[in-house]
């Protein structure tokens, strides 16, 4: 543990290192490009009047009930589509087309439809936390092994009992899969729907230093972001790990 901790420190040194020299060499100005140090100076001042804490809180608090809101029909309908063939080669085009369609390119209608606050952020972190749960449900329950499904009909297991027995365990490492893409790509786009239509938040801190050329917050909103991506990934994987211990595939310490 203490060995990967100092790979750890040494790289975040070296990035540092490369950072200055990145200033020394091209002779940026501070108000181009800031120093480590001056955005050191920006944290510390972001945490200690309280700034970070007011934004984090409204961020958190978006993302978790946009994320909540998407993944939670995402994996029940997953299921049911993965089982439904019929309806999934109807569905499954229309899926396709939205798909790919970034949630910002909807934040025009978003704007329109819920006004300007909280609401737009969650839609867009719910469009965007969606598809990817769905999809990797679905992928999942396709390649459960069916003898195992009709075995368990044959002993007339009732169908509530074969989803939450059978083939939710069987597709959790799928979904875990789609837990993860999900996660980063919400949290990108709150960040994005935070720029367009609200007036708190960690994108909204961005957006505001930038207006008054702080670009000294605008790398610190940008460091807070990355860290807090990063803590919210290792949650989910302790999800796993426990919802794991708790089906007996992964050993107790």
């Amino acid at each position: 543990m203490l060995k990967k901790l100092g790979y750890i420190v040494i790289g975040f040194i070296l990035l540092l290192i490369v950072w200055q020299l990145i200033i020394q060499i091209g002779r940026y100005e501070e108000a181009l490009l800031p120093s480590p140090l001056s955005v050191a100076k920006a944290i510390l001042t972001l945490i200690v009047d309280g700034t970070l804490w007011v934004h984090l809180r409204v961020s958190l608090l978006r993302f978790a009930i946009g994320y909540l809101l998407a993944i939670i029909p995402a994996i029940i309908l997953g299921m049911l589509l993965g089982r439904m063939r019929c309806i999934l080669q109807i569905v499954d085009p229309i899926i396709q087309v939205l798909r790919p369609v970034s949630p910002i390119a909807w934040s025009p209608f978003i704007v329109l439809w819920f006004g300007i606050g909280d609401m737009p952020a969650i839609v867009i972190i719910f469009i965007a936390a969606f598809f990817p749960v769905l999809l990797t449900t679905i992928s999942g329950v396709k390649k459960i092994d069916q003898d195992y499904l009709k075995i368990a009909e044959n002993l007339e297991v009732r169908r509530l009992d074969l989803f939450v027995k059978f083939i939710f365990p069987a597709v959790f490492p799928a979904i875990v899969s789609g837990l993860h893409i999900a996660l980063g790509t919400a949290w990108i786009f709150l960040v994005s729907g935070e720029m367009v239509g609200a007036q708190s938040g960690l994108g909204f801190l961005i957006v505001d230093a930038r207006n008054t050329l702080n670009l000294d917050f605008v790398l610190a909103g940008i460091i807070f972001i990355g860290v807090i991506g990063l803590i919210l990934d290792r949650l989910v994987g302790l999800f796993e790990q426990w919802v794991g211990r708790h089906w007996g595939t992964v050993p107790r310490n």
